[in-house]
């Protein structure tokens, strides 16, 4: 079952982050304007989130609704239900000494037990939810501006380094131990994305930004990758974490996460702020909504891309969290950053670009880090169900 499941979370991702790609490369080139004159770029990364984040909250509320159980009050069904919420404690934690184990990730994570009271706990899981939605939405700016400064495939040979920065997170916010077989993986999957694009000999169609850049300008991009890659891996580790102290679905996190998102988007987006390098590029006290709003009814032709972009990722979402909550944070990284190669050699097939025997290689290491990875969940997987075996039996025999 847990085979089925993890591959139906991967067709997802993949189908739906595909389209979704698909609208943002178009979102990323000029539209036309209605004078049929000039032609402009859509500016406003906060906009675009907004309106993903606003269609990811209310997929998961439908989500929810639909595959609910039939009687729940409404607050179990959003994850608001106290009783649910306590820390979890399986029968198959290790218990030492009043505190306990619980495995996420392949990597062990020690947490005492102590008594909680239900308003507590309520208050630290949403303070936990807002503080992943803050880092959602101050990641997103920082990714959109590096782009000024470096080209575009620097930024995506930055963004397959992710699993490091997840790893990192981990451990220096929650001192989380990954097992072995874990930094192997990351090893490979991490090179061989890297020999992959650093072996290419065709040049980007365009760089991100006009003219001859100087290194200061090349250190700031990399400068702001650095924090949007720091963002993310916090993202990735807090919701490890949500999913080990609370018993909570990933729909109900999906839910929750984009609706503090849509209204600390919103309030930026909305606010007549002055200019705030990278989180608020309007400039003088305008509305960056405002400019966006305006920019539509003088582009029409942006709406499609628009829609497309924001239904697929808030259909994409679904996925994500399902991936995240059974299978946790590095399962879901290794699934996007393949999906980034399948999108790659998907692009070689269609457009039949050449490959050079470098990123071939790059491909090869790839899926042998995938392949470690399989291999020891199916040891994992096939020990468990002896062990099962032998505790059946040892029930018939009493």
């Amino acid at each position: 079952m847990s085979v089925l499941r993890l591959g139906l979370c991967v067709l997802g991702v993949y189908s739906m982050f595909l389209l979704w790609a698909v609208a943002q490369e178009r979102l990323s080139v000029p539209f036309q304007h209605i004078d049929g004159h000039s032609t402009d770029k859509f500016k406003s990364a906060l906009f675009l989130g907004t309106c993903q984040s606003f269609l990811s909250s209310l997929s998961a509320l439908a989500y929810i609704v639909i595959r609910g159980k039939s009687g729940s009050s409404l607050s179990s069904l959003l994850g608001l239900d106290l009783a649910s919420m306590t820390q979890t404690n399986n029968s198959s934690n290790s218990k030492t000494n009043g505190s306990s184990s619980t495995k996420v990730n392949g990597h062990t994570h020690s947490s005492s037990a102590p008594s909680h009271n239900s308003s507590s706990t309520s208050k630290a899981l949403l303070l936990r939810y807002l503080q992943v939605s803050a880092f959602i939405t101050l990641a997103a700016p920082f990714g959109f501006a590096a782009l000024s400064y470096i080209t575009y495939p620097t930024m995506v040979l930055g963004k397959s380094c992710k699993l490091v920065p997840v790893m990192l997170m981990n451990f220096v916010m929650y001192r989380r131990r990954f097992a072995p077989h874990k930094y192997i993986v990351v090893a490979m999957v991490t090179a061989g994305i890297s020999v992959f694009m650093g072996f290419g000999n065709e040049k980007p169609s365009k760089a991100s930004s006009n003219g001859e850049q100087g290194p200061h300008d090349q250190l700031i991009g990399i400068l702001y990758l650095v924090i949007n890659l720091i963002l993310d891996g916090a993202v990735n580790s807090t919701q490890d974490e949500v999913f080990v102290r609370y018993k909570v679905t990933g729909q109900q996190m999906m839910l929750w996460i984009n609706l503090f998102c849509t209204l600390l988007s919103t309030a930026l987006g909305t606010l007549p702020l002055p200019h705030i390098p990278v989180l608020h590029p309007s400039s003088g006290l305008q509305s960056e909504f405002a400019n966006a709003i305006g920019f539509i009814r003088t582009h029409p032709s942006v709406i499609v891309p628009l829609i497309q972009f924001s239904l697929t990722g808030a259909l994409g979402q679904l996925f994500i969290f399902e991936t995240l909550q059974h299978f946790g944070s590095l399962t879901l990284v290794m699934i996007t950053l393949t999906r980034k190669m399948f999108t790659m050699v998907l692009s070689v097939v269609v457009y039949d670009h050449k490959l050079t025997l470098g990123q071939w290689a790059g491909a090869g290491i790839v899926f042998g880090g995938i392949s470690v990875e399989a291999w020891v969940k199916r040891k994992e997987i096939h020990a468990k169900r002896v062990l099962q075996e032998k505790e059946k039996a040892k029930i018939k025999s009493l």
